[in-house]
């Protein structure tokens, strides 16, 4: 057991140790906070191995002495050995891939990986020389056991004459590690710094995956900073009446409200619209925030055409979070998306209201929309589902369409799905079939394309397929510029309007509690009728893009929907909300106070120059507005607030 234990420090050592240099830059290189990252990264790595070492420790105590050494010792020994050190060269390993993705240690994105597997095994496979990685990690577990053997530490184990009592005192220290680990230690207690590398380093990759495994759903009223309910649905209810939409139920917790955009001049419009949600896509990759590598000129040509929002803030790190607040117009809430969580059918989305004025709705993956649970959401709030489906069945209470991606559609397919090309050419498609019918039709369409392995069809773009992230952005810029080429063809594209946007961005990484810039993405409005090309630089979030297109369509509505009309904002309207499974973000006026489990409040000046977060002396009325939306999006949520059932009656 000595030999496991030292084993396994030494290679949690290492991890921390690389992840250090390969990210040293992003580090607090203070001496003292270096020295600290790792003795907090010791105490959990501790805490680790205490978990392994139990099952062992109570076969060793109960085992008679008289049968050490005997044959089914020996089985049990060396097997329970080489499992425990394949588990952590494995999890030690994979770490450094989950590192290169994330810049963090293991989180509820591993646990939902284990979910499906299908696509990460195949995206892993595809990214990386998995039968030589499989293999040299068989080798490396195989040569520990034979050097252990050879060592004669083995031996040591089979010949140990140590009574029952002294057993049980030895191992005593190691249950006490495990009871105050289970019960007294939470893997926030890490993040004693203001830099997140340091936070994220002071972690074990196996605790964080299982603290995820716990913690997938947080409650917000018994771990964040929450003021009385009546107080935090007042001040949300002030804010919208404030901008003259009218609370139907006031002396309710409930948001539910009439939005009027008509007037004697504006009248209501009913074009198609095709709202294309783009893989990974971070605004500092166009050219016209910056980007030198000339890699997204359509969509940068779009920008001139089109009512382009500038200052565009996606509230999450995930494509069902960015999917969350597209649809239901929400600041995240605390753990998992709500597209990933119970009751997350028959919900107030945007959806509803395109139903209400007389559209057929459509949800177009390239995957098969079982990953990430997205068939159940979007199926069970009214859309008709195309994916590329591989035997997985919709829930049954779901009774919308589901049509497959045939394999004579498909030009290319990796372990996401099928090519953006592939994707655009089944919305032409179904886009054809619903112009015949004379119904207007939305389309929410998901792309893959930018997504690792970074693989697309040869001979399309100037990169090599498979290259790296530029390549698949540069893909997917092409592909769209392709897909809007054709749709000019058909008859249906006058009255058709093209929303684009990304979902989040290609990293959330940064050094702060939350790296403000890795949250800053494009969208933009295209071919809308009767509305100059102009940019937009009012600050604004992804649950802003829906109900500003609803306002420029002259749609009045009832609405539960959080979001604002971007382009009626006045500068004290102006607002984002980023956050992570954990940490939640409201930012305004280049300041933003952060809301962490724990009931933590901090609040930062924020320079958009360097991305840096400065401590700010707290502002109780900033607070209480952050923590307003936050607790009623919650509330809404837990309470069935965000139901049609209990709204529309």
């Amino acid at each position: 057991m000595k030999t496991f234990v030292i084993i396994f420090l030494s290679f949690s050592f290492l991890v921390r140790l690389s992840f250090l240099l390969w990210d040293f830059r992003q580090v607090d290189s203070n001496v003292f906070n270096l020295i600290k990252t790792f003795v907090v990264g010791l105490f959990f790595d501790i805490g680790t191995v205490s978990y392994f070492t139990i099952p062992y420790l109570i076969y060793l105590i109960f085992f008679p002495i008289k049968w050490y050494g005997n044959l089914v010792d020996r089985i049990i020994t060396y097997f329970g050995f080489s499992l425990g050190v394949l588990i952590s060269y494995f999890s030690f390993f994979g770490e450094f891939t989950f590192w290169d993705e994330f810049q963090r240690r293991y989180n509820f994105i591993a646990v939902d990986y284990l979910v499906y597997t299908y696509e990460v095994v195949k995206n892993i496979n595809e990214s990386y020389p998995l039968p030589i990685l499989i293999g040299s990690l068989l080798i490396l577990v195989f040569l520990t056991v034979f050097l252990t053997i050879k060592l004669g530490f083995f031996q040591i184990s089979f010949k140990n004459e140590t009574s029952f009592k002294n057993k049980l005192v030895a191992a005593l220290p190691w249950f006490i590690i495990v009871f105050i680990c289970g019960f007294s230690i939470t893997n926030d207690q890490a993040e004693w710094s203001s830099n997140r590398y340091n936070n994220e380093l002071s972690k074990a990759g196996i605790y964080s995956f299982f603290a995820a495994f716990r913690n997938n759903e947080l409650a917000y009223s018994e771990f964040y900073k929450t003021i009385p309910e009546k107080v935090a649905f007042e001040v949300i209810q002030n804010d919208f009446e404030n901008k003259g939409e009218t609370i139907l139920h006031a002396n309710k917790n409930e948001i539910f409200r009439t939005v009027i955009n008509t007037d004697s001049i504006k009248k209501e419009q009913k074009p198609n619209v095709i709202f294309i949600c783009i893989e990974s896509l971070s605004a500092k990759y166009l050219q016209t925030f910056g980007g030198e590598e000339n890699i997204t000129p359509t969509l940068d040509l779009l920008a001139q055409e089109s009512l382009f929002f500038t200052n565009l803030y996606a509230t999450g790190t995930r494509t069902v979070r960015g999917m969350e607040a597209i649809t239901l117009s929400i600041p995240p809430t605390p753990g998992r998306s709500i597209v990933k969580r119970k009751n997350n059918t028959g919900l107030f989305t945007i959806g509803e209201v395109f139903r209400i004025k007389g559209y057929q709705r459509n949800f177009f993956y390239g995957g098969d929309g079982y990953f990430d649970n997205m068939n159940t959401y979007f199926g069970g709030n009214g859309f008709n589902i195309v994916d590329r489906g591989r035997g997985f069945l919709l829930d049954k209470n779901i009774t919308t369409t589901r049509t497959n991606i045939e394999d004579n559609e498909v030009s290319f397919e990796n372990a996401w799905g099928v090519c953006d090309e592939d994707i655009y050419a089944k919305v032409l498609k179904e886009a054809d079939k619903a112009y015949k019918t004379g119904i207007p039709f939305f389309d929410f369409v998901m792309t893959t394309s930018n997504h690792k392995p970074y693989t697309y069809p040869e001979d399309k773009v100037d990169i090599p397929s498979g290259s790296g992230r530029n390549g698949a952005i540069k893909y997917t810029d092409y592909a769209i510029g392709e897909f809007l080429e054709t749709a000019k063809t058909k008859p249906w594209f006058k009255n058709t309007v093209f929303v684009i946007m990304s979902d989040h961005c290609a990293s959330s990484a940064g050094r702060w509690e939350l790296d403000i810039q890795n949250y800053h993405i494009p969208g933009l409005i295209y071919n809308l009728s009767e509305a100059q090309p102009q940019k937009v630089d009012k600050l604004s979030s992804q649950i802003d893009m829906f109900p500003t297109l609803f306002a420029q369509l002259g749609w009045d509505y009832e609405s539960n929907l959080f979001g604002q009309n971007i382009l009626n904002m006045k500068p004290e309207d102006e607002r984002a909300f980023v956050g992570n499974y954990r940490k939640l973000g409201y930012l305004k006026d280049n300041k933003v106070m952060v809301l962490g489990d724990g009931e933590s409040a901090n609040f930062y000046q924020w320079n958009p120059g360097d991305n840096s977060l400065n401590s700010l002396p707290m502002d109780s009325e900033f607070l209480k507005t952050a923590i307003s939306n936050y607790q009623v999006a919650d509330n809404l949520y837990k309470n069935g607030g965000l139901k049609l059932n209990s709204l529309i009656k």
